[in-house]
């Protein structure tokens, strides 16, 4: 008699839409790496959502977003590595390369909360 497992529910869920999503709309860096891993070009955006996964960015629409790059929240002096998943006129969602901690999520999220934004 062969083994029966449950599927998994979720399967079909992208992952971006699988973890919980905070609304912080903080401001950010995106912060391109150039050559021999230079990063002194960066683009101003808005990070209007942050999950332990990824988040969801707000930039001008006329301004190309590489595939690749470090993201700065502002306030907080870590870079987060992080691969575009898909663009929509000014709404880029994307994907943090590993899963963020959840204590840096948790600080994260209350700087937005103690700043009022």
């Amino acid at each position: 008699m062969p083994l029966i497992m449950d599927r998994d529910p979720k399967q079909n869920i992208p992952p971006d839409q699988t973890f919980e999503k905070f609304t912080i709309d903080r401001p950010g860096k995106i912060i391109f790496v150039g050559h021999h891993l230079s990063t002194n070009t960066h683009l101003r955006c808005l990070i209007r959502t942050i999950s332990l996964y990824g988040a969801e960015l707000e930039v001008s629409p006329h301004v190309p977003v590489p595939n690749n790059f470090f993201l700065e929240i502002l306030g907080i002096h870590d870079e987060i590595g992080c691969t575009l998943i898909r663009r929509e006129e000014e709404k880029v969602t994307i994907g943090f390369n590993m899963l963020i901690d959840s204590e840096f999520l948790h600080h994260v999220i209350r700087l937005s909360f103690e700043t009022g934004q």
